[in-house]
């Protein structure tokens, strides 16, 4: 008889093993997901038109805090770990309620995971969020673009609305962007693509995407999200590690699995970190993958309008993921704020409303930065006035994207850009060169 499953996850890795593993696959019956991390994603369903054949009525989609019922309840066999970026303890926590519950537990790897390409693939990953592969992935794509290829970028996936409208995506200017009416994470991720004038893919179906990416592709460049593993088998995979967390390459699930498997390992922000840092966290990558080229770099910011935050109180927002479940409690718009003499950074808190309340109470690290979630027209109105809602004389946007195109905010504002800026030997180029040239 079939096992009976239930997949774990938060609209990316779940779907994604689903589609490439369990869909077809007659020795299983998936019988619910269940969601975390992301808000308003659980109380759905993934829609029949995905599912396919086996599941005529798709499957439905419930809240990770009724695991134990649902276990009992739906005599589940089978319960498998599919998110990212969280530590060894939460997966075997999480391990330990299923297995008391009665079922078992489960991880699926690459083998069963990783799709093949027809073209070359260069996969930009990380241990952790907030580790800098935004940039990274922006500097590979310019590189590999630099020698006249036409380099197609493939997003992990961040599939929070209507899930068959977005089974394949193709994001070629803005006008895609209001087309398929993104959230700002996606903006966040596809805009500064569509501005260097390349296309973005994204979704849920990357069988499909693949299909099509590749009819327009010469290269491939997986941005990956959060520290998750690659959804196509790398031709030459980079990992970037992030200073400032230097232990957190072996504490979380998947970024060690990453940092293993990598060819190339970034040691990023060194501008920013204390030289213990940054020595501590060579020692932890080279500690688990010795044979790994490993690459210094900076992520120099640069602030349109830097003058005004001289004696100013400002109030800082940064990119969202990465103060909430990347656990960072700063990024790039608090460091700007310090290097350009603002007299205050002014403590959103007091000032949150509606569900960005909510989120400071459930990430109690993020402190006094404001992390630009907008989740949907009502978590981004909420962002808004919260923004408003507070004294700063100066709102410091540490976001990849211009927050204002799609945030009321009535105070001036500056904008923080950050970028990938190689040290010393070896480099990524020649790196580059040798894995897809020879």
């Amino acid at each position: 008889m079939a096992q009976r499953v239930i997949i774990l996850g938060a609209a990316g890795r779940d779907f994604h093993n689903f589609n490439v593993y369990f869909r077809d696959n007659h020795d299983y019956d998936v019988i619910a997901f269940t969601a975390a991390q992301i808000p308003n994603i659980s109380d759905r369903r993934y829609p029949p038109e995905l599912a396919g054949a086996r599941y005529p009525n798709g499957i439905s989609i419930e809240p990770e805090d009724d695991l134990e019922r649902l276990i009992v309840e739906l005599d589940i066999d089978l319960a498998v770990f599919a998110y990212s970026d969280v530590s060894h303890g939460h997966v075997m926590h999480l391990g330990s309620r299923v297995l008391a519950a009665g079922a078992d537990y489960a991880l699926l790897g690459p083998k069963h995971t990783m799709l093949d390409a027809g073209v070359p693939v260069v996969a930009i990953c990380a241990a952790r969020t907030g580790s800098g592969k935004s940039q990274t992935s922006r500097y590979v794509a310019s590189i590999l673009s630099g020698w006249g290829k036409r380099v197609v970028v493939i997003r992990h996936p961040m599939p929070y609305g209507d899930l068959v409208k977005q089974a394949v995506q193709r994001f070629g200017s803005y006008d895609d962007l209001e087309k398929h009416d993104v959230t700002i994470e996606e903006r966040e991720e596809y805009e500064p693509h569509i501005a260097a004038g390349r296309v973005v893919y994204a979704g849920v179906d990357y069988q499909k995407i693949l299909e099509q990416a590749e009819q327009e592709a010469e290269i491939i460049v997986w941005d990956g999200g959060n520290n998750d593993l690659p959804f196509y088998r790398p031709t030459f995979h980079i990992v970037v590690v992030d200073p400032h967390r230097p232990g957190h390459s072996a504490e979380y699930h998947p970024g060690e699995a990453n940092v293993r498997m990598a060819d190339c390992i970034i040691i990023n922000k060194m501008d920013t970190a204390e030289a213990e840092q940054v020595e501590a966290v060579r020692a932890t990558v080279t500690g688990l993958n010795p044979t790994a080229s490993v690459i210094e770099a900076d992520s120099p910011i640069t602030v349109e309008g830097a003058e005004q935050i001289q004696g100013k109180r400002v109030l800082v927002v940064e990119d969202g993921p990465t103060l909430t479940h990347g656990g960072m409690a700063f990024g790039a718009g608090w460091v700007a704020a310090q290097q350009h003499g603002a007299a205050e950074v002014i403590d959103p808190r007091p000032y949150a409303v509606g569900s960005i309340e909510r989120t400071f109470e459930a990430y109690p690290t993020t402190g006094a930065i404001l992390p630009a979630m907008g989740y949907g027209d009502e978590q981004t109105a909420e962002l808004g006035q919260t923004i408003n809602n507070s004294p700063a004389d100066l709102v410091i946007i540490g976001t990849p994207i211009d927050l204002t195109r799609v945030v009321d905010i009535e105070k001036p504002s500056v904008r923080v850009r950050y970028d990938l800026v190689e040290r010393g030997e070896p480099r990524l180029e020649g790196l580059l060169q040798a894995a897809l040239r020879g």
